[in-house]
Order: C-alpha cells, then sequence, then structure tokens
C-alpha cells in the first residue's frame, strides 16, 4: 500500500499516529496570572537535545497548555508511569479552562523549585522547564499549521529515588507509558542495549 497524505489513505482510521509510535508523553503541567493549575497529557513531545536539555510539546491547536506556557514563561513536563496510566488519560478531559485537572483525576501537587507550575506528586520525575520558544510549523504551501509547538530548557529535574537503580533511572520499574496509534498505549517492560559499532581503523 502507498498513499500521499495529502489525498487520504482510503483506511478506516488514520495510521499515521500508528507508525511514528510508541511516542513518549508529557504531561504538561502549567499555572496561569490568576494561579489556576492546568494539567493535560501531549503524546507529540521529546527532547531536542541534552546540553542544553530542551524538551518540547505540541498542542494541536491553541489549548491551554500551550497558551498558559505562552503567558507565563514556563512548564513543567511530568513522566507517567504505568501505575499512573488511567489518571493521566483522566486529565485529557476537555474541562473549561480554571478547572484543575489534578483535582478531577485524585492527584496531587507537589511544588517545584526553580518554576512556578506544580509538579504531580506521585510522578516518577519531573522536569521544570522555561520556555525558550514557541512557533507554528509550516506547511509544504508556506502556510502555518494548526499545531502550535512550545520548547523549554530543562532548568531542574526531580527523580523520585524509589526508581534509581545502580545509578541509573530504573525504566522498566516506571513502566514509562507511551502512546501509540488510536486509544492505544504501551509501557516499558522490556530493556536490551546494543553498543554503537565503530569504523575500523586502519
Amino acid at each position: 500500500m502507498f498513499y500521499e497524505p495529502s489525498k487520504g489513505h482510503g483506511l478506516p482510521h488514520d495510521p499515521s499516529k500508528a507508525i511514528v509510535a510508541p511516542r513518549p508523553i508529557g504531561w504538561i503541567s502549567t499555572i496561569d496570572r490568576q494561579g489556576k493549575v492546568n494539567l493535560a497529557p501531549y503524546s507529540f513531545f521529546n527532547a531536542f537535545s541534552t546540553r542544553p536539555f530542551i524538551v518540547w510539546f505540541s498542542s494541536e491547536g491553541e489549548k491551554d497548555s500551550a497558551t498558559i506556557a505562552a503567558e507565563s514563561g514556563e512548564f513543567v513536563a511530568n513522566l507517567v508511569s504505568r501505575e499512573l496510566a488511567e489518571k493521566m488519560n483522566r486529565t485529557a478531559v476537555d474541562a473549561p479552562r480554571g478547572v484543575s485537572e489534578f483535582g478531577y483525576a485524585d492527584l496531587a501537587m507537589a511544588p517545584s523549585r526553580l518554576v512556578a507550575p506544580p509538579r504531580v506528586a506521585e510522578a516518577p520525575a519531573a522536569l521544570e522547564c522555561r520556555v525558550t520558544e514557541i512557533f507554528r510549523p509550516r506547511a509544504l504551501d508556506g502556510t502555518q499549521t494548526g499545531a502550535v509547538v512550545v520548547a523549554g530548557e530543562v532548568v531542574g529535574v526531580h527523580i523520585d529515588e524509589a526508581y534509581l537503580k545502580d545509578g541509573q533511572f530504573d525504566i522498566v520499574r516506571a513502566g514509562n507509558v507511551g502512546r501509540l496509534g488510536y486509544m492505544d498505549y504501551a509501557s516499558v517492560n522490556e530493556i536490551f542495549s546494543m553498543r554503537r559499532p565503530r569504523w575500523p581503523k586502519d
């Protein structure tokens, strides 16, 4: 099968998100100027670089997380563990602005150190971020898409010590949750290692 996305795929459901998967979930917490807290999951989320440590999330449309992050210049990316998957899903509800998804999903807030938004207390790890750039990707014809990309430099990292093993973050124990296509998710339950190859020297 081959299809051109601009002409449609002819399948019952769009396969694009299933092909580009699994995608880590950025569970983004923000706080607006009135002190209202917002929490929402974004599966268009990842890291750009390690030095400096920069992550981004993309909102399909101007949703609260992107809008508040633009206003405040800060956000926290919380890690979704397998144990928190159902509560994460509850925070995807289309609640009116000003309604705290923390309360709706029965989650506890913990204070951040360097930014104003709180973090998810139960999360195995959380990244405190300051916004570095916000942009709208362009299509081939030069028009702006509806997506809003928010990039932020990580200025603080929280790790629950229960998930540290021999000085490394235990991804399997946390069961990091990723989004697949359709309504499907996956959690990490196995890892394997491969060393990067080196070009043979003469």
